[in-house]
């Protein structure tokens, strides 16, 4: 297969909208993005928003969305809709410290090619050419459904921390870097995982606190 990471362009914006149904049955219709919420993420901050193309077929089998904001890692309770404005990314602060990871997702049949590497590794350009502390994201737990009935959420994801257990998502999480920095409740409406998420957090670092607040363009991703 030939897969690349590219910018998300208004043409791909169609294809984003279905790629969310596919990959996220479990989620609150609301709590869905579409192309007119696409086409404010590109007008907003293209170079934050990314696409996984199959170069064979022209079709659009992963993404990766986010923005920059300010965030208080002692103070971290939030929810998906209240941090993204209700998935406008209207709050999008370009001298933010952080990049917050709105969304990233891989379609079922392009699972385990390296794409979610990709899309993860196109975030921490963004944050590294830019100057940011680091990644921030919540990740949903699609795992938990299956235990729901023997432990707690906390439980489980310590378990998961620790390799007694693994999660489709957060056992990748962690191979990619990521620090589990707490939980959150009723982050979004996800039946697998109770609403619950993790607060994920990669550090940059590269980051230069002397050189924070001046903004940079970041490099188009490469792969």
């Amino acid at each position: 297969m030939d897969l690349r990471v590219v910018q998300m362009e208004p043409k791909h914006y169609v294809q984003m909208e279905r790629l969310q149904k596919i990959c996220y049955p479990t989620l609150g219709e609301w709590e869905l993005m579409n192309r007119d919420h696409f086409q404010r993420h590109h007008e907003t901050f293209p170079e934050g928003q990314h696409v996984a193309v199959d170069l064979r077929t022209g079709d659009v089998v992963g993404m990766s969305s986010g923005l920059f904001v300010h965030f208080d890692l002692d103070r971290p309770q939030h929810t998906f809709q209240d941090i993204t404005d209700q998935l406008t990314f209207a709050g999008h602060d370009p001298l933010g410290e952080y990049y917050y990871g709105a969304d990233i997702s891989v379609h079922p049949e392009y699972r385990r090619k390296g794409l979610g590497s990709k899309l993860y590794n196109a975030r921490k350009n963004v944050a590294v050419q830019c100057n940011k502390r680091g990644v921030i994201a919540g990740g949903l737990l699609p795992g938990y459904v299956r235990c729901k009935g023997q432990m707690d959420v906390r439980t489980y994801v310590d378990k998961v921390i620790q390799g007694e257990l693994a999660d489709p998502t957060l056992t990748f999480q962690l191979c990619n870097g990521f620090q589990v920095r707490g939980l959150l409740s009723q982050y979004l409406a996800d039946s697998a995982s109770d609403n619950w998420a993790t607060l994920l957090y990669w550090e940059n670092p590269g980051y230069e606190p002397s050189k924070a607040g001046r903004t940079k363009t970041a490099a188009h991703p490469a792969g």
